[in-house]
């Protein structure tokens, strides 16, 4: 361990350039870092990086199938099938495959119809439009297909 001044600030080096091939550790304040961002690879920050991201839009899912090498655990900015309007098939807060195809969000459209859901057929007993997909339906009816008004 070394330690150095900067700015009239005495930090201390975890671990010196000449004694590790990663670079140095260095304890820096939120005005210090876009000065060393170019020059050190690993830092230990005294403020939380991600306090003006939303959390409560955190999106954790524990799929025992899925790569153990890759996680999504935040969101920043706007997702199209969530926050834009989007076909009731691929949207991010009901996902089709896991939740009732009657349930839609407020950006959810019927793509029969072209209206946003529910639309009068979206739960008739003949065909159902919420259960429609771009694949189509066990049924064999898709999207581009006709609606009846």
């Amino acid at each position: 361990m070394e330690e150095i001044e900067v700015n009239g600030k005495n930090l201390l080096l975890l671990s010196p350039k000449q004694e590790t091939p990663t670079g140095s550790v260095v304890c820096l304040t939120k005005e210090d870092i876009k000065r060393f961002e170019e020059t050190e690879e690993c830092f230990i920050l005294d403020f939380d990086p991600f306090e003006s991201l939303d959390f409560s839009k955190l999106s954790l899912n524990d799929h025992e199938d899925d790569a153990a090498d890759v996680s999504i655990i935040a969101e920043k900015g706007p997702v199209a099938c969530r926050d834009y309007p989007h076909p009731r098939h691929v949207c991010a807060k009901f996902p089709f495959s896991t939740t009732l195809h009657e349930r839609y969000c407020e950006m959810c459209y019927c793509c029969a119809c072209d209206t946003p859901a529910p639309c009068k057929q979206w739960t008739s007993v003949t065909s159902p439009h919420c259960n429609l997909t771009d694949r189509g339906t066990n049924t064999g009816v898709e999207c581009e297909e006709s609606c009846i008004i």
